[in-house]
């Protein structure tokens, strides 16, 4: 796989500082039952990294002691942790918010069968990942069979309620361009989505999140592979909006890796870069600060979240 560090880290991205810590981002480890072109953490099912029970144990003494609002967990396919569940329910039973980053065909593996309902019980928000509408697309880009079990997991979340007006259970789903290109506009995305789900297969869904493919780990070496790399910086650069330095997620939230060490963002997670003055910052660390006021760590990748509409955890900014 081909290095993307050494071509982004020489940058002109602009400074940029965190405010107040909202939402801690965790993940869980890199075990997969998926392993798609475009992921960034190169999660699969051979990969054994998973967090140790240490670690996972701090995960909560953190969110009280700073008093965060969101938990958001994620992976690989963050439910594949065999303490998964028992981290979702402590932190429900303190009032927190956890959101579940599901890839959908989770919900079919054998041993999973009930993990639907689990979530609807503990009223997780879930985000999901369906880059297309069209089985076609999803497919080639998540392998055979993907489309089909990721409908079928969204039937079953949709008959528990989920992203059924006034049931409390938001279910949002997830796109990625298919190769070097800048996501559609979302709104204008949505209703495409929302009109075809739901005419062809009866489904509902609160909000589309159209998110920009980061130009770095498995899908960074692919368009080094193609030629592509540096186009693709260039378009994110030339697309650059200030405006979306105001909400970019890094100021607000905390990515943790499976062995609980801190970055500003998933992304920086896979490349290494740790958070503002360090790269050993760790969980333990949280519990002296909550480093506000510390100035991100940024490179040129991070124009991919600043690029046109904008494209965060949440969807465009």
């Amino acid at each position: 796989m081909h290095a993307t560090l050494p071509l982004i880290v020489d940058t002109n991205f602009p400074s940029i500082q965190r405010t107040d810590l909202e939402i801690l981002q965790v993940n869980l480890g890199y075990r997969c039952n998926q392993q798609c072109l475009h992921c960034h953490v190169n999660a699969g099912p051979n990969r054994k990294e998973m967090m140790d029970a240490e670690t996972l144990g701090l995960i909560m003494t953190v969110l009280k002691m700073r008093q965060i609002g969101t938990l958001d967990l994620t992976g690989g396919a963050p439910e594949l942790h065999d303490e998964f569940r028992l981290l979702v329910a402590d932190a429900r039973a303190e009032g927190i918010r956890v959101i579940d980053r599901c890839n959908l065909t989770i919900l079919s593996e054998p041993g999973q069968e009930d993990l639907a309902e689990f979530l609807a019980g503990q009223q997780v928000e879930i985000i999901a990942s369906l880059p297309c509408y069209s089985m076609k697309n999803v497919d080639q880009q998540r392998g055979a069979g993907v489309f089909d079990r990721s409908i079928t997991g969204l039937n079953a979340l949709n008959a528990l309620g989920y992203g059924q007006e006034g049931s409390g259970l938001k279910l949002n789903l997830v796109f990625n361009p298919q190769g070097p290109s800048l996501p559609p506009d979302q709104q204008r995305l949505q209703a495409d989505y929302k009109r075809n789900l739901y005419e062809h297969f009866g489904i509902e869904f609160n909000d589309l999140y159209a998110l920009a493919n980061m130009p770095i780990k498995r899908f960074g070496s692919t368009l080094i592979s193609k030629g592509q790399f540096q186009g693709y910086i260039q378009l994110l650069k030339d697309n650059y909006q200030v405006a979306n330095l105001e909400h970019v997620m890094c100021r607000s939230l905390i990515s943790v890796d499976w062995q609980g060490y801190l970055y500003d963002c998933d992304f920086n997670q896979q490349l290494g870069l740790g958070m503002g003055r360090t790269t050993h910052a760790h969980l333990r660390d949280l519990l002296e600060t909550d480093f506000v006021g510390e100035s991100i760590c940024v490179a040129d990748h991070c124009f991919g979240c600043t690029a046109g509409q904008g494209s965060s955890c949440g969807g465009a900014l």
